[in-house]
This record gives structure tokens, sequence and C-alpha cells, in this order.
């Protein structure tokens, strides 16, 4: 399922044949519609359509090409209006320096009454920012320096741009424009954000994306643009649409719950498995901190499954690339369980692989190495500082400052009985990654790689 979190259906493009485009857009899998009145007759039109059509919801706000013509009347309205049982967005609101269709300080001083408008109102505000970044970004800074709930649509900024409507609150969407050559920069940022940051949206009828370029754009379009993400973020279609239907559903609350408790989930190509959310270390940086969603599943466990159950549920291996023990937990507390399931995998012909904080040797009083030999292909050991000192401040080893040994020892050892061995280190603040990487490669003759810290999965 896909959501497009930012089309136009109630404009007179669609007057001839909306059902339609709404029908075709449920046949392609675009399960849900935000559908943005920017005048208030607009939003009038909006809110009947959505009236009609379970899929279709509405933002409404006044467009900053609109504002001139607004009063204090206006106001109450949209506050009348924003009532509406399937409204769920305020906005679009801003400012476009673009067309200047509303003079500069009209628009001014209507983006921060709106802006209050909105926040009184408890919405989430979508933010028009064209060709006027700084004015957008400091009149939100002065109205609430951070914790906004919102998003920029049709981000048009850069990658640093990006990260700083992030640190305020805000997500970002992401229109057809993306699969557009000359999109450098729009590809470049959505390389470097985390997808659990990212909305699709058409902007219908505008902005269709490739190959229908220059044509009237539609919701169904709209799985161009996430084939197109898919690509630059190295995922799969599946785990784009899972992920940012997530983004929609906790913004804006439409959309499908997703089923809690996975004790399997594929990312990519890979099928991982959530054993445990029990861990050795308790990682001052560790996401489940914040939430227990990886990619798009839920993996906070009612009860920690049997191997009988785990192997129910993968069914056939051949269809992953790999099997990784991993979950939000660490998977070798059950080192029983993993063996089972490790020796049933290779029998059918699976690579497999475990993700491990290394203190297995620690936690069982002995080398367990030895017992994964034949039944794991890679491993993958987390690393995360050059020395004991940082190491135990960032990772919390119940083990202490030997914590830090622990995992070099099971790395050496490693080596020995699993045939790809690698180190991987967070690129956190503070965390020389040239040194972790010398450590690796040339003090414990294994594979080295940094990992986006924010970003897990």
């Amino acid at each position: 399922m896909l959501v497009d979190s930012h089309a136009h259906l109630e404009m007179k493009d669609f007057d001839r044949d909306r059902d339609r485009v709404i029908a075709r857009a449920l046949e392609a899998g675009v399960g849900y519609i935000i559908t943005v009145g920017t005048t208030v007759p607009d939003i009038e039109k909006a809110l009947q359509i959505a009236a009609r059509h379970p899929s279709v919801y509405v933002a409404l706000g006044i467009h900053p090409h609109e504002v001139k013509d607004i009063g204090g009347g206006d106001y109450d309205t949209l506050r009348r209006l924003s009532r509406g049982k399937k409204v769920v967005a305020f906005g679009e609101i801003g400012l476009d320096f673009f067309r200047n269709h509303s003079p500069r300080e009209v628009q001014l001083t209507r983006f921060r009454e709106l802006l209050r408008l909105g926040l009184d109102l408890c919405l989430p505000i979508v933010i028009h920012d064209r060709d006027a970044h700084e004015e957008t970004l400091r009149i939100l800074e002065e109205e609430k320096k951070n914790d906004w709930r919102g998003v920029f649509h049709c981000f048009s900024g850069d990658p640093e741009m990006a990260q700083r409507v992030i640190r305020m609150g805000f997500s970002i969407s992401i229109p057809g424009t993306v699969t557009f050559k000359k999109s450098k920069v729009q590809q470049e940022v959505v390389k470097r954000i985390p997808l659990e940051k990212i909305l699709l949206e058409t902007d219908c009828p505008y902005l269709a994306p490739e190959p229908y370029r220059g044509k009237r754009n539609e919701p169904a379009y709209i799985l161009r643009t996430a084939e197109k993400v898919a690509e630059l973020k190295g995922l799969s279609f599946e785990d784009v649409a899972r992920i940012t239907s997530l983004n929609a559903k906790v913004l804006f609350g439409v959309g499908e719950e997703i089923p809690k408790g996975k004790i399997v989930y594929p990312i990519r190509s890979s099928l991982y498995l959530n054993l445990t959310n029990r861990c050795s270390n308790r990682c001052t940086f560790c996401w489940k901190n914040v939430s227990f969603v990886v990619k798009g599943h839920d993996l906070e466990l009612p009860r920690e499954p049997d191997a009988g159950e785990l192997l129910e549920a993968i069914g056939d291996p051949k269809r992953y690339s790999e099997i990784v023990f991993c979950g939000f937990g660490e998977p070798l507390l059950r080192l029983e369980v993993v063996k089972t399931v490790a020796a049933e995998l290779k029998k059918k012909g699976a690579k497999v692989r475990i993700d491990t904080d290394g203190q297995a040797n620690l936690v069982y009083g002995r080398n367990i190495l030895p017992e994964l030999k034949g039944l794991v292909d890679a491993v993958s050991v987390s690393l995360n500082a050059e020395n004991a000192e940082k190491y135990h401040r960032l990772c919390r080893s119940p083990f202490g400052q030997r914590g830090f040994e622990g995992v070099l020892d099971f790395l050496r050892e490693a080596k020995k009985y699993i045939p790809e061995v690698t180190a991987t280190a967070l690129t956190m603040p503070g965390v020389d990654l040239e040194a972790c990487r010398r450590l690796a490669e040339e003090e414990l003759g294994v594979k080295f790689r940094a990992r986006a810290y924010d970003e897990v999965g």
C-alpha cells in the first residue's frame, strides 16, 4: 500500500473523471490520498469529495498565492471547516517568492497568522516553500523553535536544509520530480535522509513523474516515485511502500495499523529473525529507547518465539538472499534456538548471518564460536568504539570495560570458525571511524563497515 500525502483532487482538472482517477489509484495500490484545499471554496469541495470516497482525506489551508484575498472572517471559516471528521492536516501554508502572486509582505504576515491558527487547531502543518527557504525557516524558528509536527511538501532544499527541518520536527515530502534526470539535489536528499522522515506525494495535477512528464499527474503515478526512491535508497519497492505509509499514519493518522511483535521481517532481499528484545548491553544510542519500529516493522515481542515458530514463519528460505539473526535484541542470548534454526536453514541451502554485539563468550563463560561452525556463513559484530573507555560509555556493558576486550576476542575467534567476519561502527559524534577501521582491518584482520547513526535497518 502507498499513501499519496499531497494531491489536489478538488481542482477542476479532475472534474470530468475524478471518480475514475480515484479508482485507478486504488487499483494501483494507493490506499489513501490526502487532497489539499488551498482556498475556502476548494476546501469545501475537497470535503465533499472525501465524504464520498473512504480513501480520501483532507488538508485545509490558504496557499501563499491566495493570501492577498483573505480576511479575518476566512480564519473563522477555516476553524469551522477544520472540525470535519476527515480533516487530517492544516496547510498548505507558507511562502512562494517564485511567482509572487501575493505581495511578499502580505505573504510574510499571513504565514505567521496561519501558523498560529494551525498550532491552535493542533493539526500537523503542511509547509509550502518555494524560493523562500531562509525566510520560511526563520519564521518557523521564531514562532516555535522546534518540536513542530508537520511536513515540508514538495521539498526543494538541499540535504543540509533537510537535516535542519528534520531537527525542527518536520518530515519532508518527495514528489515525482525526483524521477527527472536533472533532479540531482533532490535525489541526494533522498539518499542522505532517513526514509523514516520521508513521505511521498504527487502534488497532482502537477509534477507528473517520468515517464508521464508533461501530462496531467494523478495519484496512481506515485508508484513511479516510490520506485525511484527505492532505487536511490537501495531498498525494495515493498520497503518504501511500507515505511512511507507508516510515516503517513504516524503524522496524519491515515492508514492501517501495522502488525505488532513480528518474529520475521523482510528488508531488501534479506529476511531478519527477531528472537528476543533482551540485550547484553544498554546502549545509549539504541533506537528502541525511542521506538521498537524498524523499517516499518514493529519488533516489540509479547513473548520470545521458539525454533518451530521461527522456521514456520520463514517458510522457504531460498526466497531470500540471506537469513539474518538480528531483531531488536541480542540473538546469541538465545544460542540454542539460533543453532537449531540455523541447522535447518543450512539443510535447505540458505545463507545465514548473525548480527551481534560480540559479548556472547562473556555471557556464557566459554567460547561459543566453535558451536556455530558450519551453521553460520557471516557474522557482523558491533564494535562501535576504538577503545574500552568509549565503548563502555556508549554501550554500557554489564561487563564494564572488559566488555570491549570481549568484543575484540570474539572477533579474533570468529575468524577461525565463520567464513565472513565484519566489525561495524556507527557514524556517531565522537567515534573515530578511521581508528575503528584500523583496529578491525589491521589489528584484528576482519572487514570493517561504517553504519549510519540515524537510520536503522
